[in-house]
């Protein structure tokens, strides 16, 4: 049975802190039937209109509510209730509160027509005002959710969650089939089914859904600390540099981040990070693409990093994969956190339907949001860097790399391959190309490089560790930089890249 307002309220926010934002409706419409309809609606459900809206506290901090009824005529949006919605998100953006909505509806409600249908520009417009003051908006989708509700404030969430199974869609199946006389598949609006597409961001049972928000809201409104805290025991002590004799050769770099056994993205934020949500990316938790909102070291910040393989598969970058990096970093930018991108993969997807999804646009639009972002960037080059799918997440204001860690245009085969016509030139090609960290220093791309003492595959505990203390360092200090020097810097910084340090 689904959960009335009321109900899923309750589950989510601290026992008693909820308060009721909601005025009577005081206008009845002129049509009997209707006045009826409402009637029932309201007996059956004990409230006024087809929303409830309120403050509560959700693990000690407060967030606006915005809750529908399904049981009040489907949870139909009419004037009445477009109304109700505004004031809450108004007032949600006056007080500087985060806001979460709950919608379950089908949509405009039929009975009032146009002036209904455009009260969504009405709702939108309020919502759009309360993530432009750079406060968090999070929607959890509930079943079903349809219509124009679902193509408007249902979707425009920072984050957009929603229930198992929930049915989700534009056009509903009735209509459907009366439009096209055949019946609309039953898993194309599932809730599953939009996550694996990356056009949700997980599917959260209701009763897991408060530790879900609570960790969320940890992040989204935590402000960063000065600097991480030096008396943490955690805290690994300073690596000596290595001499030039002591750095990896680069094809046994190349042949290092291979190791099945070498820490990725998801083990990386799981070792070092205080508060940690993963977030659903296309493909599923097994596809390519990481995305995460954590903690590290008191430094809150958004993450999209590339996962290398999935069991004994390699994953290539697809065009969604990096559709849904620029989504995670322009809401990174509206809520004035930083982003961390990690750089861990073989290369971008090569096939037809690659070409056809214009996987190479995507990556020449991931490089200007990037450029373009005003919030501090981050980019850590953890393992495998090949071709356009790895360059896509390194313009950054600072760059930090992994001892084995490389970058090239293609992997040493590919170029050997180019070069030789053969793929067995490839050791040489890796040490003449300058794809090594070191390297990658000495021409401007790379800040700091991370030592691995020799392998984070034998090392992966205290791999991570140094790693994360350097990424909460950086963290710390872009933070703390004036964002019209940082930007500054930034363009400085990427003018020269490819010159060679001396």
């Amino acid at each position: 049975m689904s959960l009335t307002a009321h109900q899923l309220i309750g589950l989510l926010v601290d026992p008693g802190s909820f308060v009721s934002w909601d005025d009577p409706v005081t206008t009845e419409p002129r049509d009997a039937e209707y006045r009826a309809s409402l009637t029932r609606a309201r007996e059956r459900t004990g409230i006024d209109e087809a929303v409830v809206t309120g403050i509560g506290r959700i693990g000690g901090g407060q967030a606006a509510l915005i809750a529908s009824e399904f049981g009040f005529l489907g949870g139909s949006i009419g004037v009445a209730t477009a109304e109700r919605i505004t004031r809450a998100v108004e007032q949600a953006t006056a007080a500087r509160l985060p806001l979460i909505a709950l919608p379950v509806s089908g949509g405009t409600r039929m009975q009032e027509g146009s002036a209904a249908f455009l009260c969504m520009l009405r709702i939108t417009a309020a919502v759009q005002a309360h993530r432009a003051a750079g406060l968090p908006y999070l929607t959890y989708l509930r079943n079903p959710t349809m219509g124009g509700v679902f193509a408007s404030w249902g979707t425009l969430g920072h984050l957009v969650f929603a229930q198992p199974g929930a049915r989700l869609g534009f056009l509903g199946p009735r209509v459907y089939e009366e439009l096209r006389g055949v019946q609309l598949p039953a898993d194309v609006q599932r809730a599953e089914t939009l996550a694996e597409r990356g056009l949700v961001d997980a599917v959260v049972a209701p009763e897991e859904l408060r530790e879900v928000l609570r960790r969320s809201l940890s992040v989204l409104t935590r402000r960063a600390l000065p600097s991480p805290s030096p008396s943490s025991s955690s805290v690994p002590p300073a690596p000596v540099p290595p001499t030039p004799a002591e750095r990896p050769d680069a094809w046994e770099a190349v042949l290092r981040t291979r190791h099945p056994d070498r820490p990725g993205t998801r083990e990386l934020l799981r070792r070092t990070t205080e508060e940690l949500v993963l977030l659903d990316s296309p493909g599923g938790r097994d596809g390519a693409l990481v995305r995460a909102l954590a903690v590290l070291d008191g430094q809150p910040a958004v993450v999209v990093g590339q996962q290398r393989r999935a069991g004994a598969q390699e994953r290539p970058f697809t065009a969604a994969d990096l559709r849904s990096v620029r989504r995670t970093a322009r809401f990174a930018e509206q809520l004035g956190l930083p982003l961390v991108t990690v750089v861990d993969t073989a290369g971008a997807e090569l096939s037809v339907q690659a070409e056809l999804d214009g996987v190479a646009v995507e990556i020449a639009h991931c490089l200007t949001t990037l450029l373009s972002l005003r919030t501090p960037v981050l980019a850590v080059l953890l393992g495998q860097g090949s071709g356009g799918g790895a360059l896509a997440l390194l313009p950054a204001d600072r760059v930090l790399a992994a001892d084995n860690a490389w970058l090239a245009p293609l992997p040493p085969e590919g170029a050997s391959a180019i070069v030789h016509r053969d793929g067995s030139h490839a050791p040489e090609l890796a040490r003449a190309q300058g794809i090594g960290a070191h390297d990658l220093a000495a021409v401007g791309l790379v800040d700091t490089v991370i030592p691995e003492l020799p392998d984070a595959a034998d090392e992966p505990a205290a791999f991570c560790a140094r790693l994360g203390h350097a990424v909460s360092t950086a963290l710390a200090t872009l933070t703390a930089t004036p964002t019209s020097e940082r930007l500054a810097a930034r363009t400085t910084r990427h003018r020269r890249l490819g010159d060679l340090v001396v």
